[in-house]
């Protein structure tokens, strides 16, 4: 990962802003594919998703991951649209239908977001470390920052694409071929599997409520519908076919991720039930369950993962400030060169706050559901009314964004009282916000047209 870092890094591939942020549109079907998969895929499912297994089991697992390709779906039928409209960041977007207030503020909320889900990969990528290494996860992560931060700053989407691709290769390989061997080696069979498994893991609720189920449900689909990497990956395809082909190639990879994790998470808690819930699939490899070459397979695949989905939401991040910040507010345009040079400062510093952010969240899968709450309540309702509703207005965007991220954030900072993830209470005000206020305003010229010359 670092050589291909370092090769992509070249000036024949990143020459300026644009080939840093798009790879030059010109990324092939296979490594769309592969970058859209690894950049969704990582500590929140190979971490956070085997933490659930392990704890809930495979079945209510359905559940958790059942957000994923759901919001794939949607976003194969909006793949052409985004690839037509060709924006560099969602806040662009959204200013071309609802005005320059409206950027503002959803560049915010993703930068508060993005930097969340960015610390949350340097906490995984710790503990993948820490099991192979004398390092504490702490100094794992330490690690894994400066990994995740080096393929962001030194090619840029290319260097990310590519490394995605592989990994994306590495990790499926992995836990496709571990499944027969754990679930046949140490368990000893299908049968042996499915009675071992606590009578609470033997059921589609896992002993949680509907209510609770849907809490986990939501945040993973509301996030992939209106998440800024997936929007510039469409954007870096080929053409408009390719974007909506990539799709559809996305949504049938994910089951090759989804389902192993589901399986082995859950076959960890029966083998080792005394462990973190966090390292279910990890410990499964590191503690001699699965052949040196396969655990080490799977290892690898993880850290890669984790490392290559850290880059995407860093670099993902840092266009925020770059485009949504300097270029839109620059009085005089700026050149591709500078513009790159900001966004690897950029880069750097939204680096260094994601750690100090990961110091305060004691396990991957809190962080996470925050994360993913935050981006998806504020942002998915106004993005899809931006291609979808006419009658969608500034006002009703912005008290939406608004609302919906100071109730996540006052929920989460309560506890979530009574047990109710906060997506529950905070998705109903954001779109009752969206609607009503929509219902009760005019549409203004600024909130129609506000960013069309800009973005221009």
């Amino acid at each position: 990962m670092v050589l291909v870092g370092a090769w992509f890094s070249r000036r024949r591939h990143v020459g300026s802003g644009d080939d840093f942020m798009f790879a030059g549109r010109k990324l092939p079907l296979p490594v769309l594919i592969g970058t859209l998969l690894a950049t969704w895929v990582g500590s929140g499912t190979i971490i956070g998703g085997a933490n659930f297994a392990y704890t809930y089991g495979p079945l209510a697992s359905i559940f958790f991951f059942a957000g994923t390709p759901l919001g794939i779906l949607a976003l194969y039928f909006i793949s052409r649209k985004i690839r037509a409209a060709s924006r560099y960041t969602v806040p662009e977007l959204l200013e071309e239908r609802f005005g320059l207030s409206t950027r503002l503020i959803a560049a915010g909320i993703t930068l508060l977001a993005y930097i969340g889900i960015t610390a949350f990969q340097f906490t995984g990528g710790g503990y993948v470390l820490s099991l192979i290494t004398p390092l504490s996860p702490g100094q794992g992560a330490v690690i894994a920052a400066v990994l995740v931060t080096f393929l962001a700053v030194s090619g840029g989407l290319s260097s990310v694409a590519w490394t995605d691709f592989v990994s994306a290769l590495v990790i499926v390989l992995g836990l496709v071929i571990a499944i027969p061997l754990v679930i046949g080696g140490d368990l000893g069979g299908l049968g042996n599997y499915a009675s071992s498994l606590p009578e609470t893991s033997k059921t589609f609720s896992g002993g949680l409520s509907a209510v609770q189920l849907l809490g986990y449900t939501l945040p993973l689909f509301l996030l992939i519908l209106a998440d800024q990497n997936m929007y510039q990956r469409l954007t870096a395809a080929q053409d408009e076919g390719t974007a909506r082909s990539s799709t559809a190639g996305f949504f049938l990879s994910s089951f090759l991720i989804i389902v192993p994790v589901a399986i082995l998470g859950s076959a960890a808690a029966i083998l080792m039930p005394n462990i973190n819930p966090d390292t279910a699939i990890l410990s499964l490899a590191s503690e001699h369950y699965l052949p040196a070459i396969i655990g080490g397979l799977v290892l690898a695949g993880a850290l890669a993962f984790v490392i290559t989905t850290g880059s995407s939401f860093l670099l993902s991040g840092a266009s925020n400030v770059v485009y949504d910040g300097f270029a839109r507010f620059s009085r005089q345009e700026l050149s591709g060169s500078r513009r790159l040079w900001i966004h690897r400062i950029t880069v750097l510093v939204i680096a260094a706050s994601a750690y100090i952010l990961g110091r305060f969240f004691p396990t991957v899968l809190e962080l996470q559901l925050y994360s993913y709450t935050v981006y998806g309540v504020a942002l998915a309702p106004p993005v899809l009314a931006a291609f979808f509703w006419s009658r969608a207005t500034k006002a009703g965007a912005l008290s939406c964004m608004i609302l919906g991220t100071v109730v996540t954030i006052t929920w989460e900072q309560l506890g979530q009282p009574g047990g109710v993830n906060s997506v529950l209470v905070s998705l109903p005000v954001a779109l009752a916000c969206l609607i009503g206020v929509s219902l009760l305003t005019r549409p203004t010229p600024e909130a129609s047209h506000g960013g069309t010359e800009h973005a221009a």
